[in-house]
């Protein structure tokens, strides 16, 4: 197990590596001024030429010891949006705030609603809305490990903001509220109970639905966060959602394992990722044209960005995978591989053609 301090100590050692190479291609401007800001963050953006009106938004957010473009030149969020034409808005924490550059998820005064970091990034989405025709109904957030934490914080504080959030090696909201604590946290430690996870979520505002679908995401062997905090999240928000704690599906995708809890409609509102053999980061596919290794940002052979965009309807999805039955699945830690490989892992070839076909038609953005 390891304690406090060694591991202050490896994220003071990867921020300073990091400090040394960040991304020469920047891509992203400065938001400008969007609001009073009370958790003293900045705003990042990339919008790309010639945006439609009522385009959709995506919010990303870093993990410790990296900046808004790190982690976009890792992801490939912005490359994604320049090629299928939605607005991308990257909230970036400062050293001043927190000296390893980690947003502040388990302070109570920056993770309520109106209050701190948390009403610093609702003002961002404000400001960047307007100012882009964006359409409301299309809003999303993702992050991955503090930023994880923080983008549940804003799925849980202002769910009325969002159509869905993907939470990459992130825990559930509202567990911590102490340094001590969160470190408990990532261990697995003290972390609460469902009905106690539930009843976080459920405070955190006076929303009354629909609520955001949440998509969550965990390496098996990541040893910052343990993966037993992606189950909490899953856990706190199968509740407003009116799902069971069995899913309804499982199946194999990219080699790896996905669960997923479908609402009465029929719509999957709930889905968790297990990463077999992953560590602590956001998982890449490097053969992908949206994936490039960097600290935290880890080679798996699938990549979370293009999935997560397939999940919201940000790109159209033709990938089959390969269904499990429920009753004869292994546990949730093993890896299931697919019967036969993703032939289409970007939109090359014939689903682009098939892409560009829809966009022309006004059947897709």
């Amino acid at each position: 197990m390891r304690s406090i301090s060694d591991t202050i100590a490896r994220l003071a050692k990867l921020r300073s590596a990091n400090t040394q190479h960040l991304p020469v291609d920047e891509r992203l401007m400065d938001l400008g001024a969007f609001g009073s800001n009370p958790g003293a963050l900045e705003g990042r953006l990339h919008v790309p030429k010639d945006l439609p009106p009522r385009s959709a938004l995506v919010i990303v957010l870093h993990g410790c010891t990296q900046s808004a473009a790190a982690y976009d030149h890792g992801s490939g969020w912005s490359r994604l949006a320049d090629e299928y034409r939605f607005a991308v808005l990257f909230p970036q924490q400062t050293r001043a705030n927190n000296a390893n550059g980690c947003f502040n998820w388990f302070v109570p005064g920056d993770i309520r609603r109106k209050q701190g970091e948390a009403l610093s990034i609702q003002q961002m989405i404000k400001t960047a809305a307007d100012k882009y025709d964006i359409d409301h109904s299309r809003i999303f957030i993702t992050g991955l490990s503090a930023g994880g934490a923080m983008a549940n914080v804003m799925l849980a504080t202002y769910p009325e903001l969002f159509a869905g959030g993907a939470i990459i090696a992130g825990l559930a909201h509202g567990t911590a509220s102490t340094v001590p604590e969160a470190f408990d946290r990532m261990r697995g430690h003290g972390i609460p109970d469902t009905v106690g996870l539930q009843s976080l979520l459920r405070k955190a505002s006076d929303h009354n639905g629909p609520w955001p679908t949440v998509s969550v995401w965990h390496g098996t062997k990541d040893a910052t966060v343990a993966p037993v905090n992606a189950l909490s999240i899953v856990d706190q928000w199968r509740g407003v959602h009116g799902v069971s704690k069995k899913p309804d599906t499982i199946e194999a995708v990219d080699g790896h394992t996905r669960h997923a809890w479908r609402t009465a409609d029929g719509r999957d509102a709930i889905e968790h990722y297990i990463i077999g053999g992953m560590g602590h980061g956001t998982p890449l596919d490097i053969n992908s044209d949206y994936g490039r290794a960097a600290p935290y940002m880890l080679e798996a052979g699938i990549s979370s960005t293009l999935h997560i965009a397939r999940a919201w309807g940000l790109i159209a999805s033709f990938e089959k995978r390969t269904h499990v039955d429920f009753d004869s699945s292994p546990e949730p830690t093993q890896r299931v591989p697919p019967s036969s490989p993703n032939p289409e892992r970007s939109p090359t070839g014939i689903q682009k053609v098939i892409e560009d076909a829809l966009r022309s038609a006004g059947l897709m953005k």
